[in-house]
């Protein structure tokens, strides 16, 4: 037992030596290896934080799951739609849209009208653009700029809705167009009323044609909400928006791939990096080496000592960059999508221990060198 703790503090000693005698030399792996495993941890942050902030950003581009009426009755009762919007996670929800349509005459113009709860359109659909503002009550309304181009309304201008409501029974109202809106789609050209205005002009009472939902999560997470609303609920039917959620799932898979390009690069800047300076280290100690080898010393002992220098650099350059690393993925994250990223614990040792197997694979070439010295030779000057 002490014979093998007196090799174990002679090692110790030389491996110590060592670094201290080619301080400039490690110093410089060291800092490749630090520089390596900052991009190395920053990425394995982004790379595990690309999903929540992607989630969050396509949000803005509106609903990606619907619920429509199941069967073909066309509407929804909200008492149905609200259960099965129940059983989604609350805290990936960003909005849930109803939508009861009519058609409405203005000036004797006849355009599409939805009954919705405005704050949540207002959630759900963040890139409409408002010219004016959103409406403060009941009496005022939003109209898309196509619709107001045809009868040169403006925020602020007040019209007379009419048009037939349940029982083909007439109705008419005086209302407000408070904002204009602009999405570059069909939304330009309706007008959009708090729901409880369109039921007491139609006389409907607690029904949808349509539920925007937008809400955070893969694709296969949103399969298996919609299967679950459709299981519980079955007068409503969930539909994915394929065109959003398959753009979604095809831009993560391409950012992660881009993430695991940029890794492979520094982890080979750390390979190429201390592989020459274990190369260039073997062959300025071949003579040293050939003496401990002559002096007794096995190859265990001189490819210990190398593999050591690269484990303690690995171990040191790890910490040091996942450290680094993190303010590298706070940068990536505000500059990029506007918002920080989430620290992973599992970033550290996972860092630490891919510089290590790095840095030993490549001291392994030159360490085999090291152990094909021959003593003879070497102290010939050969």
């Amino acid at each position: 037992m002490g014979l093998r703790a007196g090799k174990r503090r002679i090692w110790l000693k030389m491996l110590s030596a060592s670094l201290l005698r080619r301080r400039s030399r490690v110093i410089a792996a060291l800092a490749a290896i630090t520089i390596g495993a900052t991009v190395l941890s920053g990425m394995l942050s982004v790379y595990w934080d690309i999903p929540r902030q992607l989630e969050r950003e396509f949000r803005s581009y509106g609903a990606n799951l619907v619920l429509v009426p199941s069967g073909e009755v066309g509407v929804m009762g909200l008492r149905a739609m609200r259960r099965a919007a129940s059983l989604l996670p609350a805290d990936r929800v960003i909005g849930v849209t109803p939508y009861r349509y009519e058609t409405l005459s203005i000036n004797r113009q006849p355009f599409t009208a939805a009954g919705t709860y405005l704050d949540e359109a207002r959630r759900t659909n963040p890139y409409w653009r408002l010219e004016g503002e959103w409406p403060a009550s009941d009496e005022e309304m939003l109209m898309g700029a196509d619709a107001a181009g045809h009868i040169g309304a403006a925020p602020g201008t007040r019209v007379r809705v009419s048009g037939r409501g349940r029982n083909n029974r007439p109705f008419a109202g005086e209302m407000t167009i408070s904002g204009l809106v602009r999405s570059g789609g069909p939304e330009d050209a309706m007008l959009f009323m708090e729901m409880s205005m369109l039921e007491s002009l139609t006389g409907t009472r607690g029904e949808a044609n349509l539920v925007d939902i937008s809400v955070a999560g893969s694709e296969g997470e949103l399969r298996k909400m919609a299967d679950a609303s459709r299981e519980s609920v079955t007068s409503v039917t969930p539909r994915l928006l394929r065109r959003v959620v398959g753009s979604e799932t095809a831009v993560l898979a391409k950012l992660r791939y881009l993430v695991f390009l940029v890794t492979v690069v520094a982890l080979a800047l750390i390979f190429i990096c201390v592989a020459t300076g274990m190369l260039t280290s073997v062959m300025e100690r071949s003579r040293e080496i050939g003496l401990k080898k002559a002096l007794g010393a096995d190859n265990a002992a001189i490819m210990g000592e190398f593999l050591g220098e690269g484990a303690v650099l690995g171990i040191a350059g790890g910490l040091l960059g996942s450290f680094a690393g993190y303010f590298f993925a706070q940068l990536i994250g505000i500059s990029v999508f506007g918002r920080s990223a989430a620290f992973e614990p599992l970033t550290i040792p996972a860092a630490v221990a891919v510089s290590v197997l790095t840095t030993a694979l490549a001291a392994l070439p030159p360490v085999r060198r090291a152990a094909d010295i021959e003593p003879a030779v070497v102290l010939r000057g050969e």
